[in-house]
């Protein structure tokens, strides 16, 4: 009786947010500096802003976590806001949220004297909203740009994301890869969630003649939205 054919089932890879996986650099030391006192947020809020997978996302999990703060996507914001009890709240994609929900948001925060911390890929100033309200509050938000990632950073950051799917990696295939991805967190991890699926189609057989098939598909269809 032949045996049946076996097919590899891909699950959803979920990233995990925890302190020990966020590498500390020149980049993205100001923001971790600001994180860290919250206290002295002017108006008591901040905006960390930058490129698609810098980090935003893992900091405001962090701060989150540590503060006991709540974390909710702009897209997903209520007309009328629901605060959490305490701790603040951090808002992924910010720039993304209806102006309405965001001007109650930032107004029911300050009332409650609770901090708020958002996340975009643009300064808050150069949102270009529409409400003048929105708008001067926006200009007055504390904005924090994580920078480029650094050659050390972006080499920590793929053996991270290589290790976080257990894949199993020849000898210098790190480097390799390096040299041909593009020069961003976002690229990076585009590269290992394909790495990923296609060792998985493999067998878990992940080699450089694969690796390569994965590079050259990158630079015809790399994945839209990168997460951060």
């Amino acid at each position: 009786m032949p045996t049946p054919p076996q097919f590899a089932l891909s699950f959803p890879h979920r990233p995990a947010y925890a302190p020990a996986g966020f590498m500390r650099a020149a980049s993205n030391d100001a923001a971790l500096s600001w994180l860290e006192r919250t206290a002295d947020w002017p108006g008591g809020r901040l905006a960390l802003w930058g490129e698609g997978g810098c980090g935003k996302t893992h900091l405001l999990h962090l701060w989150a976590a540590r503060t006991g703060g709540s974390l909710r996507t702009g897209a997903a914001l209520e007309l009328v806001p629901v605060l959490p009890e305490g701790g603040g709240l951090a808002l992924d994609d910010a720039g993304q949220a209806a102006e309405e929900p965001l001007l109650h948001l930032l107004n029911a925060a300050h009332e409650a004297g609770l901090p708020v911390l958002l996340a975009a890929r643009l300064p808050p100033a150069r949102w270009g909203v529409r409400l003048p309200d929105l708008a001067s509050r926006l200009r007055a938000v504390t904005a924090v740009e994580i920078g480029p990632p650094e050659e050390s950073l972006l080499r920590a950051l793929l053996l991270h994301l290589l290790s976080e799917r257990q894949l199993v990696i020849p000898p210098g295939l790190p480097d390799w890869l390096l040299l041909r991805l593009p020069r961003s967190p976002g690229a990076l991890r585009d590269a290992v969630e394909r790495l990923d699926h296609v060792a998985l189609q493999a067998g878990g057989k992940l080699t450089r003649a694969v690796a390569a098939g994965v590079v050259a598909e990158l630079d015809v269809t790399p994945l839209e939205n990168p997460p951060d």
